[in-house]
């Protein structure tokens, strides 16, 4: 068949953005030191820049952390995504938990705020750098979680916006001592993905020793302090009561909000499926709490989430 000049150029093109798709949409298997470092956009702004006053910070917040003794083996935490003024307070409750257990490996799951995608997207970049140093990126659990499902993709650009993971860091990086991370962000929110990242997790989790699962969220959002106190005890209750899918279709309906609600659900799904029935809500607060103003106010809480039985390989 005869072909055409315009036939001839779609057919160029094609060949030209063929390598372009395939990499960027999707993530290159090649090295991982190919893909860099991820550098702060967080530091000097949403935590200290200075290395330390941000130890300081991180360790006053931890100091100030208390609450009676837990049961249980610990295999996830809840904790918010503000800076550090506003929820860092509140996060510490769930990384106190964290000092004395050995955890190696840290599953960061969290929403993409600013760049819109379908389903998930895990990053193989080799680190994350903070003012305490570079936080080294499990690539390979990271390549395997890539490969599980085509709904799973490595969106560099992503995670580069993104500050609802690095936020942790800095806290990770206080209480744990050597240690990688395997960050995720949920473009799509759905129970479908909560499903399907949880299957992937699940599947997972019991080739990969002293793991933790973080999954990263505020709650309501810009509401009078009493709407806000109100939609977040209901998503403090159905947390506490361990039900997902509760918790999903109250989100779905405008029950309650939270910006990572996919995360939470998610990470309650895989923690249920590996045995896990106990959650500690350790604290819960909001903006108003900490700056006075109430008029429009962000929902934080940490929460820990435990098998119901069992000894803990990393005692408190």
């Amino acid at each position: 068949m005869r072909q055409t000049p315009k036939t001839l150029l779609i057919f160029c093109l094609a060949i030209i953005l063929a390598p372009y798709f395939f990499f960027h949409l999707k993530g290159w298997a090649g090295q991982p030191s190919s893909f860099g470092i991820r550098p702060s956009i967080l530091a000097g702004t949403w935590y200290p820049g200075n290395p330390d006053q941000l130890a300081h910070t991180v360790r006053s917040f931890l100091s100030n952390a208390n609450f009676p003794p837990t049961n249980g083996t610990l295999k996830a935490i809840i904790v918010p995504h503000a800076g550090y003024r506003y929820s860092g307070q509140i996060a510490a409750y769930a990384y106190r938990l964290l000092e004395p257990r050995k955890f190696k490996r840290i599953i960061l799951v969290g929403p993409s705020h600013r760049i819109p995608f379908r389903g998930v997207s895990v990053n193989l970049q080799s680190g994350y750098q903070t003012p305490l140093g570079i936080v080294k990126v499990d690539v390979k659990t990271a390549r395997e979680i890539l490969k599980a499902d085509p709904a799973v993709h490595f969106y560099k650009d992503v995670h580069r916006a993104e500050h609802s993971l690095e936020i942790q860091l800095p806290f990770l990086q206080t209480v744990l001592k050597d240690f990688s991370i395997v960050p995720i962000l949920m473009g799509t929110q759905d129970l479908d993905t909560c499903k399907m990242l949880s299957n992937i997790l699940t599947k997972l989790m019991p080739s990969l020793k002293d793991t933790l699962l973080v999954a990263s969220s505020d709650l309501s959002h810009y509401h009078g302090y009493s709407d806000a106190k109100r939609l977040d005890s209901h998503f403090i209750k159905l947390v506490g009561e361990m039900n997902p899918e509760g918790l999903y279709e109250a989100l779905r309906t405008g029950e309650c909000e939270a910006c990572g609600g996919g995360p939470v659900v998610s990470i309650m799904l895989t923690c249920r499926a590996l045995g896990a029935r106990k959650v500690v809500v350790l604290k819960s607060a909001n903006s108003g709490d900490v700056t006075g103003e109430k008029d429009r106010v962000v929902g934080y809480m940490a929460g820990a989430i435990f098998t119901s039985s069992g000894r803990d390989p990393h005692p408190k």
